[in-house]
C-alpha cells in the first residue's frame, strides 16, 4: 500500500482571493436530516470529502434515494421519520467520528438491528460517551471496551431523559437530540458550555420544533422534517490554515470568500486577534440559519498568550494549526482545559508537541493541552499520524520554516478538503505531494 505525503517548502510572499469547500459539520447534518425528511431536500454547497460521503453512503445502504453530489450539489428524497430500511450489510463510517456518533442516536430508535464500524484510526475513538446515555433513553448498543464497532439492536422503546452532559460535545448533543426526534416523552440535553449548534439551527430550517432555555434543549418526537434548500457555507475549519498562513507569512494578504462565521465556531478568530492578527470580517450575511461573511487576512506580528478554557468548545478543531501560530509568536503559548484534543482522528496534542519538536519549537505536551515557546520553525520530517488536520497543520508551518517540511501519511486529508493542495498553491504557497511504496 503506497503511502502519501506533502513536502511544503518556504515561501517569501502569499496572496490571493479563494474560497474553501463547504462546511462538513453542516454537511453531515443536510444528508442525514434530508433523509428523514418528507419531501425532497436540495443541498449547495456539499462537502464532497470521504467523512461525508461516508454518512452519505450510510443513508443509501438504508434505502434513502440521493442524487449526487455534481458540483456540490446533492439532491436527497426523504423517507420521512420512519422510512428507513434494514442495510444488508454493516455500515462503515471510514475515518468519521460524526458519522458514527450521531448515526448511533438516530438508529437507537429504529425497528432494526445494525452495526457501525470504521477504519482503524476510528476503531480506537472512544463511544462510551455517546453510548453510555443512549442507553439511559433505553437503546440497546455494544461496543468493544467502549470503543468500535457499535452493535445497535433495533426495536427498542426509547424514552426522554435530561441528560447533563460531562463535558461539551457537540456530537454527543447531536446524537441524544437525533435519539430524541422518537423517544416517548421530552429529551432535554443540557450542556456545561457553549458548543457548535449546527444541529439545533438545521433542526430548525428543516421545520422541527426544539426549545432552548438557558443550555438546555428539549425536543420530542411530536414533528416531522420536512425538506427543504440547504446552502452549505465555507468550512471555518478549512479556512483556518489559510488565515493562519496568512498571519505568519510576511507580507501576506488574502481574501478568504463565504466563510461560515456561526459564533459557536469562531474560536480560531477570536484567538489568533487576542495574539494580534490582523483579521476583519465583512460582508456579514445570512445564509439560511446560519451566518456566512468574508475574511481579509494579512501578515501581522504575534505574541504568545494563555488560551481562555472557555475558548475551547469553539475551536476543538482549529488547535492544531493554532499551535504553528504560537510557534510563531513572540512569548509563550499556553492552553489548558482541552483534553478532547487526544481523543480526535489522533491524540493530537501529542502529534503536534512532538512534531513541532521535531521544527526546533520548545513544545511541550500537558496533560489537558500544550505550553508552546515561540521561536524559529526548522525544517524536518514530522508524521501527521494519519490525521487531516495535523497533516494540513504541519504543511502551514513549512512555509515559514527555515528548510522544507515533509508530512508523512497525508491521506487522510481527502476526509475534509480534497482540494487542499490545490488551494495552497493557488495562494503561492509551495506544496508538493509524493507518495512511496
Amino acid at each position: 500500500m503506497k503511502s502519501h505525503h506533502f513536502v511544503s517548502s518556504p515561501v517569501d510572499s502569499l496572496q490571493g482571493d479563494i474560497t474553501v469547500p463547504g462546511d462538513k459539520s453542516i454537511s453531515h447534518r443536510s444528508i442525514i436530516l434530508g433523509a428523514i425528511a418528507k419531501g425532497v431536500t436540495t443541498v449547495h454547497g456539499f462537502l464532497d470529502g470521504e467523512d461525508c460521503l461516508s454518512t452519505m453512503q450510510a443513508f443509501r445502504n438504508m434505502g434513502v434515494s440521493i442524487e449526487g453530489p455534481v458540483s456540490q450539489r446533492v439532491v436527497i428524497h426523504g423517507v420521512g421519520k420512519h422510512g428507513l430500511e434494514k442495510p444488508e450489510n454493516v455500515i462503515d463510517c471510514g475515518n468519521s467520528g460524526t458519522t458514527m456518533r450521531l448515526l448511533a442516536g438516530l438508529l437507537a430508535a429504529q425497528p432494526f438491528d445494525t452495526e457501525l464500524t470504521g477504519d482503524q484510526s476510528l476503531l480506537k475513538r472512544p463511544m462510551e460517551r455517546v453510548s453510555r446515555p443512549l442507553h439511559q433513553m433505553g437503546a440497546a448498543i455494544s461496543t468493544t471496551k467502549g470503543r468500535p464497532p457499535l452493535l445497535i439492536r433495533g426495536g427498542q422503546s426509547l424514552h426522554g431523559i435530561t441528560y447533563e452532559m460531562p463535558e461539551a460535545s457537540a456530537q454527543v448533543k447531536s446524537s441524544l437530540l437525533l435519539a430524541g426526534m422518537y423517544a416517548k416523552g421530552e429529551t432535554r440535553v443540557i450542556e456545561p458550555g457553549l458548543t457548535r449548534d449546527h444541529t439545533e439551527r438545521m433542526l430548525t430550517a428543516f421545520s422541527y420544533p426544539i426549545h432552548k432555555s438557558g443550555n438546555a434543549i428539549v425536543i420530542n418526537a411530536a414533528s416531522e422534517c420536512l425538506g427543504t434548500d440547504v446552502i452549505v457555507p465555507g468550512d471555518i475549519s478549512s479556512a483556518a490554515f489559510f488565515i493562519v498562513a496568512a498571519t505568519i507569512v510576511p507580507g501576506a494578504e488574502l481574501f478568504i470568500r463565504n466563510v461560515g462565521i456561526n459564533p459557536t465556531r469562531t474560536g480560531i478568530i477570536q484567538i489568533l486577534k487576542r495574539m494580534g492578527a490582523s483579521i476583519k470580517i465583512t460582508n456579514k450575511r445570512l445564509c439560511g440559519e446560519e451566518l456566512v461573511a468574508d475574511l481579509y487576512v494579512k501578515h501581522a506580528p504575534l505574541e504568545g498568550i494563555d488560551i481562555p478554557a472557555a475558548m475551547v468548545p469553539l475551536a476543538i478543531d482549529e488547535f492544531p494549526v493554532i499551535f504553528v501560530a504560537a510557534s510563531c509568536a513572540k512569548g509563550q503559548t499556553v492552553l489548558h482545559g482541552a483534553k478532547e484534543l487526544r481523543c480526535k482522528e489522533s491524540d493530537r496534542i501529542t502529534a503536534m508537541a512532538d512534531g513541532l519538536k521535531i521544527l526546533g519549537i520548545d513544545a511541550e505536551a500537558l496533560d489537558d493541552g500544550i505550553r508552546i515557546n515561540g521561536g524559529v520553525i526548522r525544517g524536518g520530517v514530522v508524521d501527521s499520524r494519519r490525521d487531516h488536520r495535523i497533516a494540513m497543520a504541519f504543511t502551514i508551518a513549512g512555509s515559514v520554516a527555515k528548510d522544507p517540511v515533509t508530512i508523512l501519511h497525508c491521506a487522510n486529508v481527502a476526509t475534509s478538503f480534497p482540494t487542499f493542495v490545490k488551494t495552497a498553491n493557488k495562494v503561492k504557497l509551495n506544496v508538493q505531494e509524493t507518495n512511496d511504496a
